[in-house]
């Protein structure tokens, strides 16, 4: 006869808040990837948000402690992917914006996780890969990569330096350098494949700055490794192992999508266009050449590792 007990059902209730996962900021393009890869294997998702709309959202401002702090409670992992879109100029009133989502919100978690009973197993923090300087040669990895100083790389400094000087002693913790995310309903793809189905998808600058990258069923993936992989800890890097670069990336995007030609955008045409749209050329010309040094030592397989697969996957 099965348990039926009320001690039967409070354990119950427990491995269920045991497979939940908490994503802070995860109404987004990545959220979405993380919330449909842990959805699909039986764990429960939680997403902490500004705007609730759904059954599964639970109300906070990122930056005071409130009712949200519960959902955390018996939960095995948090995921934070707060943090305002650098895709923006870099005005003063943004920079401090870019600056303050993400360490207002690291900071709360931070102490919402210390008033926990029962805290979140894992502490997964987003970075990015755009913490190591321009580099054309050079391969960046966690090890031996080279941290520049400019804003965008003394955001992640800072960003990085606030998860980590936190201290939570019952909550293994792992910041996520992560390059782009390649998606079939966000991120990058959209603006590329609309530049490419009008013609306009050349090269950009030189072309030769290497373009790292991962495809999104990896970058889910990567994460579930790392929650399970309950020994590892620390920073990783979450691209694939060899890097294209911005010429092939168009050249392979444009075969795909079977557009005979593409505008090469030169470096002036491009600042043009950045302030005319409201963005950064350096998100388009800065070499990112980010190698997942630590995921491949510890056993992580990737499902997509060259651009034409990856393109091909996401564009059929």
């Amino acid at each position: 006869m099965g348990c039926i007990s009320n001690d039967c059902f409070i354990n119950y209730n427990k491995s269920i808040l045991m497979k939940t996962i908490i994503i802070a900021g995860g109404s987004g393009f990545l959220g979405q990837v993380l919330e449909n890869h842990f959805s699909k294997k039986g764990y429960q998702i939680q997403i902490l948000t500004r705007h609730p709309i759904k059954e599964n959202h639970t109300f906070w401002d990122a930056k005071t402690i409130g009712k949200w702090i519960s959902v955390l409670e018996n939960s095995m992992a948090l995921i934070n992917l707060t943090g305002k879109s650098v895709d923006c100029r870099y005005t003063k009133k943004n920079k401090k914006r870019i600056y303050d989502s993400r360490i207002d919100s690291t900071k709360i978690l931070g102490e919402a996780i210390n008033n926990c009973e029962n805290p979140p197993k894992i502490w997964f923090n987003s970075s990015t890969a755009t913490i190591y300087r321009h580099s054309l040669d050079k391969e960046m990895t966690e090890r031996n990569g080279e941290i520049g100083d400019d804003f965008s790389m003394n955001i992640a400094k800072s960003w990085e330096k606030a998860f980590f000087e936190i201290v939570n002693p019952k909550t293994r913790k792992i910041t996520l350098r992560t390059a782009i995310v390649l998606g079939k309903k966000g991120g990058a793809m959209v603006p590329l494949i609309s530049l490419t189905k009008y013609g306009l998808g050349g090269k950009q600058g030189l072309g030769n700055q290497k373009v790292s990258w991962i495809h999104e069923t990896d970058f889910a993936g990567a994460v579930e490794f790392l929650l399970i992989q309950n020994h590892l800890e620390g920073v990783f890097n979450l691209s694939v192992p060899n890097p294209t670069n911005n010429k092939t990336l168009m050249k392979t995007l444009r075969k795909e999508m079977k557009i005979p030609f593409g505008i090469p955008h030169p470096k002036w045409i491009l600042e043009i266009g950045a302030k005319i749209i409201g963005t950064e050329t350096e998100l388009i010309l800065k070499s990112r050449n980010v190698i997942p040094e630590r995921l491949l030592e510890h056993g992580f397989t990737f499902n997509y590792i060259t651009i034409q697969t990856a393109l091909n996957n996401l564009l059929s």
